[in-house]
Protein backbone atom coordinates (compact mmCIF):
# COMPACT_ATOMS: atom_id res chain seq x y z
CA UNK A 1 0.00 0.00 0.00
CA UNK A 2 1.57 3.27 -1.13
CA UNK A 3 1.93 5.94 1.56
CA UNK A 4 1.72 9.61 0.68
CA UNK A 5 4.88 11.61 1.29
CA UNK A 6 3.29 13.78 4.00
CA UNK A 7 1.98 10.74 5.87
CA UNK A 8 5.36 9.01 5.55
CA UNK A 9 7.00 12.00 7.25
CA UNK A 10 4.41 11.93 10.05
CA UNK A 11 4.96 8.20 10.55
CA UNK A 12 8.72 8.72 10.81
CA UNK A 13 8.31 11.51 13.36
CA UNK A 14 5.74 9.51 15.30
CA UNK A 15 7.84 6.35 15.44
CA UNK A 16 10.97 8.20 16.52
CA UNK A 17 9.04 9.69 19.47
CA UNK A 18 7.73 6.24 20.42
CA UNK A 19 11.20 4.69 20.25
CA UNK A 20 12.66 7.54 22.30
CA UNK A 21 10.02 6.92 24.96
CA UNK A 22 10.92 3.23 25.16
CA UNK A 23 14.68 3.15 24.57
CA UNK A 24 15.68 6.44 26.17
CA UNK A 25 19.44 6.51 26.72
CA UNK A 26 19.83 2.94 25.48
CA UNK A 27 18.45 -0.62 25.63
CA UNK A 28 20.43 -2.13 28.51
CA UNK A 29 19.04 -5.64 28.06
CA UNK A 30 19.93 -5.75 24.36
CA UNK A 31 23.60 -5.43 25.33
CA UNK A 32 23.41 -9.07 26.36
CA UNK A 33 23.48 -9.87 22.64
CA UNK A 34 26.84 -9.55 20.85
CA UNK A 35 26.87 -6.37 18.75
CA UNK A 36 27.16 -7.95 15.31
CA UNK A 37 24.90 -11.00 15.75
CA UNK A 38 22.15 -11.33 13.16
CA UNK A 39 18.71 -12.70 13.84
CA UNK A 40 15.49 -13.82 12.21
CA UNK A 41 11.96 -13.48 13.49
CA UNK A 42 8.37 -13.99 12.45
CA UNK A 43 5.18 -12.28 13.59
CA UNK A 44 2.07 -14.43 13.80
CA UNK A 45 -1.51 -13.61 14.69
CA UNK A 46 -3.51 -15.63 17.19
CA UNK A 47 -6.81 -14.25 15.89
CA UNK A 48 -8.75 -13.25 12.82
CA UNK A 49 -7.85 -9.65 11.95
CA UNK A 50 -7.52 -6.94 9.33
CA UNK A 51 -3.80 -6.23 9.04
CA UNK A 52 -3.01 -2.56 9.61
CA UNK A 53 0.00 -0.52 10.66
CA UNK A 54 2.72 -2.05 8.49
CA UNK A 55 4.31 1.35 7.64
CA UNK A 56 4.64 2.13 11.37
CA UNK A 57 5.98 -1.35 12.06
CA UNK A 58 8.61 -1.11 9.31
CA UNK A 59 9.75 2.31 10.47
CA UNK A 60 10.42 1.00 13.99
CA UNK A 61 13.12 -1.28 12.59
CA UNK A 62 14.51 1.00 9.90
CA UNK A 63 14.91 3.80 12.43
CA UNK A 64 17.30 1.61 14.44
CA UNK A 65 19.03 -0.14 11.54
CA UNK A 66 18.32 0.69 7.87
CA UNK A 67 19.70 -2.73 6.87
CA UNK A 68 16.95 -4.68 8.64
CA UNK A 69 14.60 -6.39 6.17
CA UNK A 70 10.88 -6.89 6.79
CA UNK A 71 9.00 -9.13 4.34
CA UNK A 72 5.23 -9.02 4.59
CA UNK A 73 3.28 -12.13 3.63
CA UNK A 74 0.00 -10.17 3.71
CA UNK A 75 -0.79 -6.71 2.41
CA UNK A 76 -2.13 -3.77 4.40
CA UNK A 77 -5.89 -4.17 4.78
CA UNK A 78 -5.92 -7.89 4.01
CA UNK A 79 -7.60 -10.38 6.33
CA UNK A 80 -5.47 -12.82 8.34
CA UNK A 81 -6.60 -16.06 9.96
CA UNK A 82 -5.56 -17.32 13.41
CA UNK A 83 -2.00 -18.69 13.56
CA UNK A 84 -1.12 -17.14 10.20
CA UNK A 85 2.37 -15.68 9.74
CA UNK A 86 2.17 -11.97 8.94
CA UNK A 87 5.81 -11.13 8.25
CA UNK A 88 9.42 -12.23 8.43
CA UNK A 89 12.21 -10.01 9.79
CA UNK A 90 15.95 -10.41 9.50
CA UNK A 91 18.90 -8.24 10.48
CA UNK A 92 20.87 -7.07 13.48
CA UNK A 93 19.55 -8.92 16.52
CA UNK A 94 20.10 -6.05 18.98
CA UNK A 95 18.13 -3.60 16.85
CA UNK A 96 15.37 -6.14 16.26
CA UNK A 97 14.97 -6.78 19.98
CA UNK A 98 14.98 -3.06 20.80
CA UNK A 99 12.23 -2.37 18.25
CA UNK A 100 10.12 -5.43 19.10
CA UNK A 101 7.77 -3.97 21.71
CA UNK A 102 7.14 -0.63 20.01
CA UNK A 103 6.53 -2.25 16.62
CA UNK A 104 4.10 -4.79 18.08
CA UNK A 105 2.26 -2.17 20.15
CA UNK A 106 1.56 -0.19 16.99
CA UNK A 107 0.62 -3.18 14.85
CA UNK A 108 -1.65 -4.59 17.56
CA UNK A 109 -3.46 -1.30 18.14
CA UNK A 110 -3.94 -0.34 14.51
CA UNK A 111 -4.96 -3.83 13.42
CA UNK A 112 -7.49 -3.86 16.26
CA UNK A 113 -8.97 -0.55 15.09
CA UNK A 114 -9.13 -1.68 11.45
CA UNK A 115 -10.62 -5.05 12.42
CA UNK A 116 -13.38 -3.54 14.56
CA UNK A 117 -14.14 -0.95 11.88
CA UNK A 118 -14.48 -3.71 9.26
CA UNK A 119 -17.00 -5.50 11.47
CA UNK A 120 -19.15 -2.38 11.69
CA UNK A 121 -18.84 -1.76 7.95
CA UNK A 122 -19.93 -5.34 7.23
CA UNK A 123 -22.91 -4.92 9.56
CA UNK A 124 -24.31 -2.02 7.48
CA UNK A 125 -23.26 -3.15 4.00
CA UNK A 126 -26.90 -3.72 3.01
CA UNK A 127 -27.55 0.03 3.47
CA UNK A 128 -26.01 3.27 2.23
CA UNK A 129 -24.90 4.41 5.71
CA UNK A 130 -21.24 5.31 6.25
CA UNK A 131 -19.37 4.27 9.37
CA UNK A 132 -17.54 7.28 10.83
CA UNK A 133 -14.89 7.67 13.52
CA UNK A 134 -14.74 10.45 16.13
CA UNK A 135 -12.11 12.43 18.06
CA UNK A 136 -12.23 9.82 20.85
CA UNK A 137 -8.81 8.48 19.96
CA UNK A 138 -5.94 7.25 22.12
CA UNK A 139 -3.68 10.21 23.03
CA UNK A 140 -0.90 10.63 20.50
CA UNK A 141 -2.36 8.06 18.09
CA UNK A 142 -5.02 10.09 16.29
CA UNK A 143 -3.44 10.16 12.82
CA UNK A 144 -2.57 6.48 13.06
CA UNK A 145 -5.99 5.38 14.31
CA UNK A 146 -7.90 7.44 11.77
CA UNK A 147 -5.68 5.87 9.10
CA UNK A 148 -6.67 2.45 10.52
CA UNK A 149 -10.37 3.33 10.33
CA UNK A 150 -9.97 3.99 6.60
CA UNK A 151 -8.05 0.73 6.14
CA UNK A 152 -11.00 -1.00 7.80
CA UNK A 153 -13.42 0.56 5.32
CA UNK A 154 -14.72 3.38 7.49
CA UNK A 155 -14.65 7.14 7.00
CA UNK A 156 -12.92 9.90 8.92
CA UNK A 157 -14.74 12.63 10.79
CA UNK A 158 -12.75 15.83 11.36
CA UNK A 159 -9.15 15.26 12.41
CA UNK A 160 -9.36 17.85 15.17
CA UNK A 161 -10.82 21.15 16.23
CA UNK A 162 -9.03 22.91 13.37
CA UNK A 163 -10.60 21.31 10.28
CA UNK A 164 -14.30 21.10 11.03
CA UNK A 165 -17.05 22.80 13.04
CA UNK A 166 -19.20 20.67 15.35
CA UNK A 167 -21.71 22.76 17.26
CA UNK A 168 -22.79 20.92 20.41
CA UNK A 169 -25.35 21.69 23.11
CA UNK A 170 -23.02 23.93 25.12
CA UNK A 171 -22.11 25.96 22.03
CA UNK A 172 -25.83 26.41 21.30
CA UNK A 173 -26.58 27.50 24.85
CA UNK A 174 -23.67 29.96 24.96
CA UNK A 175 -24.51 31.45 21.57
CA UNK A 176 -28.20 31.99 22.31
CA UNK A 177 -29.86 29.33 20.18
CA UNK A 178 -29.63 27.15 17.07
CA UNK A 179 -30.49 29.90 14.57
CA UNK A 180 -28.03 32.33 16.12
CA UNK A 181 -25.12 29.90 16.36
CA UNK A 182 -25.55 28.64 12.79
CA UNK A 183 -25.67 32.18 11.42
CA UNK A 184 -22.45 33.01 13.27
CA UNK A 185 -20.79 29.78 12.12
CA UNK A 186 -21.58 30.56 8.49
CA UNK A 187 -20.07 34.01 8.89
CA UNK A 188 -16.75 33.01 10.44
CA UNK A 189 -16.03 29.56 8.99
CA UNK A 190 -13.64 29.42 6.00
CA UNK A 191 -15.01 28.08 2.74
CA UNK A 192 -14.75 24.33 2.42
CA UNK A 193 -14.75 23.65 6.18
CA UNK A 194 -17.79 21.51 7.12
CA UNK A 195 -20.28 22.83 9.68
CA UNK A 196 -22.21 20.26 11.69
CA UNK A 197 -24.72 20.86 14.46
CA UNK A 198 -25.85 18.41 17.13
CA UNK A 199 -29.56 18.18 18.00
CA UNK A 200 -31.25 16.23 20.78
CA UNK A 201 -34.92 16.48 19.80
CA UNK A 202 -37.07 16.55 16.69
CA UNK A 203 -37.99 20.15 17.50
CA UNK A 204 -34.30 21.09 17.45
CA UNK A 205 -33.91 19.20 14.18
CA UNK A 206 -36.58 21.34 12.57
CA UNK A 207 -34.92 24.49 13.92
CA UNK A 208 -31.60 23.41 12.44
CA UNK A 209 -33.15 22.59 9.08
CA UNK A 210 -34.98 25.93 8.98
CA UNK A 211 -31.70 27.70 9.81
CA UNK A 212 -30.03 26.10 6.79
CA UNK A 213 -28.00 23.30 8.41
CA UNK A 214 -26.62 20.80 5.88
CA UNK A 215 -24.97 18.36 8.31
CA UNK A 216 -26.85 17.38 11.45
CA UNK A 217 -25.88 14.98 14.23
CA UNK A 218 -28.77 13.16 15.91
CA UNK A 219 -27.58 12.65 19.47
CA UNK A 220 -29.05 9.58 21.21
CA UNK A 221 -32.25 9.58 19.13
CA UNK A 222 -34.56 6.58 19.46
CA UNK A 223 -35.09 4.42 16.38
CA UNK A 224 -38.57 5.86 15.87
CA UNK A 225 -37.25 9.41 16.14
CA UNK A 226 -34.45 8.62 13.69
CA UNK A 227 -37.00 7.41 11.15
CA UNK A 228 -39.06 10.55 11.70
CA UNK A 229 -35.94 12.70 11.39
CA UNK A 230 -35.09 11.14 8.03
CA UNK A 231 -38.60 11.96 6.78
CA UNK A 232 -38.44 15.51 8.16
CA UNK A 233 -35.06 16.19 6.60
CA UNK A 234 -36.19 14.82 3.23
CA UNK A 235 -32.61 15.01 1.88
CA UNK A 236 -32.24 18.69 2.83
CA UNK A 237 -29.41 17.74 5.18
CA UNK A 238 -27.09 14.83 5.80
CA UNK A 239 -28.03 13.08 9.04
CA UNK A 240 -25.60 11.33 11.37
CA UNK A 241 -26.60 9.00 14.20
CA UNK A 242 -24.45 8.99 17.33
CA UNK A 243 -24.50 7.79 20.90
CA UNK A 244 -24.23 4.32 22.42
CA UNK A 245 -24.10 2.47 19.11
CA UNK A 246 -22.95 -1.15 19.20
CA UNK A 247 -22.37 -3.95 16.71
CA UNK A 248 -25.72 -5.37 17.77
CA UNK A 249 -27.61 -2.14 17.08
CA UNK A 250 -25.73 -0.57 14.15
CA UNK A 251 -27.53 -2.56 11.45
CA UNK A 252 -31.02 -1.56 12.48
CA UNK A 253 -29.89 2.03 12.98
CA UNK A 254 -28.57 2.07 9.42
CA UNK A 255 -31.96 0.84 8.20
CA UNK A 256 -33.62 4.03 9.50
CA UNK A 257 -32.11 5.84 6.51
CA UNK A 258 -29.48 7.96 8.27
CA UNK A 259 -26.52 8.85 6.08
CA UNK A 260 -23.73 8.42 8.64
CA UNK A 261 -23.16 6.59 11.91
CA UNK A 262 -20.34 7.79 14.18
CA UNK A 263 -18.84 5.37 16.69
CA UNK A 264 -16.30 6.43 19.31
CA UNK A 265 -15.58 2.82 20.27
CA UNK A 266 -13.69 2.26 17.00
CA UNK A 267 -10.73 4.15 18.41
CA UNK A 268 -11.44 4.53 22.13
CA UNK A 269 -12.30 1.04 23.37
CA UNK A 270 -9.45 -0.77 21.64
CA UNK A 271 -8.62 -4.36 22.57
CA UNK A 272 -5.17 -4.98 21.13
CA UNK A 273 -4.91 -7.69 18.49
CA UNK A 274 -3.28 -10.88 19.75
CA UNK A 275 0.10 -11.02 17.98
CA UNK A 276 3.31 -12.83 18.80
CA UNK A 277 6.90 -12.40 17.61
CA UNK A 278 9.21 -15.41 17.55
CA UNK A 279 12.97 -15.13 17.20
CA UNK A 280 15.04 -17.91 15.63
Amino acid sequence: MAIEHELALLIREHVHAILDEDIGSGDITARLIPEHVSGNATVITRQHLVLCGTPWFDECYLALDPDIKVRWLLGEGEVAKPNQTLCEICGNARAMLSAERSSLNLLQTLSATATLTRRYVEAVKHTSAKIMDTRKTLPGLRVAQKYAVKVGGGHNHRMGLFDGVLIKENHIAAAGGIKEVLEHALQITPAGVPIQIEVETLAQLDQALNAGAHLILLDNFSLDDMRTAVKHADKRAELEASGGITLESVGIIAQTGVDRISIGALTKDVLAADLSMRFT
